[in-house]
């Protein structure tokens, strides 16, 4: 496996090696051992798919408050996605920054997104299918949401926004109130 940084602390993207041979491929997604260079005792409570039907569809921008923030391991298994996280650290360099990757079923890289950040996407082919790895089980009490569409964020979203929920499409927008996620331990 290979890692590679962010401009974002604490973000990566997780490069694995498929095992290629006549039958298709083997791929690992995840390994406590492997993943313990950059996340000691990762621990995965919880384990989602989410399929998306529509291209140009956007999921999010969605994270959990303390004490149920989340570290996510994000890959694709059909399809292709744009996904993007945003530094929710209150006090970091990169409050508000965000990242994007393109992350494809064809390509074998994995985003891992630490606790504090919130996170999103958009389908780029119709039926685009995730895996979700969740370090903490879903909190609805704890949700909350950014606007895909913010100002304050400006994410370059790769094509016109199609379709979003209604739950996405009302999140207000960011004002002078939020002041991001104090997390009591950094990961």
């Amino acid at each position: 496996m290979k890692i590679h940084t962010t401009p974002l602390a604490g973000l990566m993207v997780m490069e694995t090696t498929p095992v290629r041979d006549e039958r298709g491929q083997f791929i690992r997604v995840f390994c406590q051992n492997e993943y313990a260079v950059v996340r000691p005792q990762l621990h995965w409570e919880q384990i989602n798919v989410s399929d998306t039907t529509h291209k140009g569809t956007v999921r999010g921008m969605h994270f959990q408050h303390p004490p149920s923030a989340e570290a996510k391991l994000i890959r694709c298994l059909r399809g292709r996605v744009f996904d993007v996280a945003v530094d929710l650290r209150t006090g970091s360099p990169t409050f508000l920054h965000w990242h994007g990757i393109e992350l494809s079923q064809d390509e074998p890289i994995q985003f891992l997104i630490p606790e504090g950040f919130a996170h999103g996407f958009q389908a780029l082919t119709d039926n685009a299918q995730l895996l979700y790895l969740h370090t903490c089980g879903w909190d609805r009490q704890r949700e909350g949401a950014l606007r895909h569409d913010d100002p304050a964020l400006s994410i370059a979203w790769p094509l016109p926004v199609t379709k979003l929920s209604n739950k996405d499409r009302t999140t207000p927008l960011i004002d002078g109130a939020f002041k991001g996620l104090q997390l009591n331990e950094e990961p």
